[in-house]
């Protein structure tokens, strides 16, 4: 592979073309004109062609000159702009950031965030892509994704866990259900009942399927669902009860005149844990601000009402 012209030498060059000599092009690099004249002429060797038309009076570029001269002065511009991006995200979120998240939680709690973040840092692009729980690990290994919102625990040598907040799990039932005429239920209440869930790629399985061995509960698994829409749709065809997000709740239940209605947990809330999760080898300041910013959003939209998140 050829030796490419070093960054050093394409500044000597710009700043060349800019002043049109050497000594004032010196000066201005702060080095001594035979030591720029050198770093010219090894640049011209480099690639092979003459760059500049030494003699009496102002320096004059040669065409090949002139055309090197134009996209090393892209190349440093560039550079210069890497060294403008990285101060910024010291000093707050800036550039693109690859958010992963489960269809469980992001729909219901982005909104809120992005509103903040748009407010704080318009200068940050977020992208956010609905992941499949089974894929959400793997993408942010493989790099296509810089960090993920998920339940927890999430573990692993390569990663980093910040855990952001303990959302109520609530129980959800028929508007006609026994239960429904209590203002609170508690676990012993699963004894008996027919609990739908989603499937097992799901973090929430798991949990569910533990409280029901626990308590009595029947996990109705020839009726896994595909989504929290499915699962409140199944509730609503009297089909079973389920434990629902409270985020989830309070955008597809609460707000609107449904036939399923939630009841929270006493005494020892049902919840499950949300936190963010990036590889080791990422500027960890850059997501521990994004946490920032997740938690001053929940703090003010979803701290109030029934059954309101725990920030950690």
């Amino acid at each position: 592979m050829s030796k490419l012209p070093s960054l050093r030498q394409l500044r000597y060059l710009v700043a060349l073309s800019e002043v049109r000599h050497f000594r004032k092009a010196a000066e201005a690099m702060g080095i001594s004109q035979p030591s720029l004249s050198l770093q010219i002429g090894n640049l011209e060797e480099l690639l092979g062609t003459r760059l500049v038309e030494r003699g009496r009076g102002p320096v004059t570029l040669t065409p090949e000159g002139r055309e090197v001269v134009a996209r090393a002065a892209r190349i440093m511009d560039e550079v210069r702009g890497i060294t403008d991006l990285t101060a910024s995200l010291q000093d707050g979120l800036t550039g693109t950031i690859r958010l992963g998240t489960t269809p469980t939680l992001g729909p219901y709690l982005m909104p809120f965030v992005v509103e903040r973040l748009h407010a704080q840092y318009p200068d940050l692009r977020l992208y956010i892509r609905e992941v499949a729980p089974r894929d959400l690990r793997g993408d942010l290994l493989a790099g296509s994704l810089d960090v993920i919102l998920t339940q927890l625990p999430e573990e692993g040598a390569d990663l980093t866990t910040q855990r952001l907040f303990r959302e109520p799990l609530l129980l959800a039932m028929p508007e006609d259900h026994p239960l429904a005429a209590k203002e609170e239920v508690t676990e012993a209440d699963l004894a008996g009942q027919n609990v739908l869930s989603l499937g097992p790629d799901y973090a929430m399985h798991a949990q569910i399927a533990a409280l029901c061995q626990q308590h009595g509960g029947i996990m109705a698994r020839d009726y896994e669902g595909t989504s929290l829409d499915a699962i409140r749709q199944m509730v609503g065809m009297g089909m079973g009860v389920a434990l629902l997000p409270r985020l989830y709740a309070r955008s597809e239940i609460d707000s609107r005149s449904s036939n399923v209605i939630v009841r929270p947990f006493r005494r020892s809330p049902v919840m499950r844990s949300i936190g963010l999760v990036w590889r080791k080898a990422a500027n960890a300041a850059t997501f521990e601000r994004l946490s920032d910013v997740i938690k001053g959003a929940t703090r003010a939209h979803l701290q109030t009402g029934l059954s309101p998140v725990i920030l950690d």
